[in-house]
């Protein structure tokens, strides 16, 4: 299941980062109101650091998606598992701070955004769950 979350992720993430880079405004999301992809993803808080939060994103499920894979499940590896939730955990803190962003300074919200958000909180529950039943010394799967 986390594996899928990652390619779900890594696939909104990729196109997020192609509107990014297009200057397209076909994010198929309403651009007035409340609901407003494109003044979300175009405005100062669209980048961080100078490096734009869609492609931020994308490396972050290109990592999840390596760490998931079912090879790095079955390695075991007491280091990765904790990696991997450290991961998910910073995932859910910084997907936190672009809804704090959405809401109160943007004042607008991106439908593609709040898909990458509610998947990163899925994938942060299933790492969380996965790792929480896991028996001491087994992978965690």
């Amino acid at each position: 299941m986390a594996t899928g979350l990652c390619v779900l992720g890594l696939a909104v993430a990729a196109y997020l980062t192609y509107e990014h880079y297009s200057a397209s405004a076909t994010l198929s999301c309403p651009n007035t109101g409340a609901i407003n992809c494109l003044k979300v993803t175009t405005s100062s808080y669209s980048r961080v650091f100078g490096v734009p939060v869609a492609l931020a994103g994308l490396l972050y499920f290109v990592v999840m998606t390596a760490l998931c894979q079912p090879l790095a499940w079955r390695s075991g590896s007491p280091r990765l598992a904790v990696a991997r939730l450290v991961a998910a955990a910073a995932g859910v803190a910084f997907v936190l701070y672009l809804i704090w962003v959405e809401l109160f300074r943007i004042d607008a919200i991106c439908l593609w955004c709040t898909g990458v958000h509610i998947i990163t909180l899925l994938l942060f529950m299933v790492l969380s769950v996965g790792y929480a039943l896991a028996p001491v010394g087994q992978p965690r799967e």
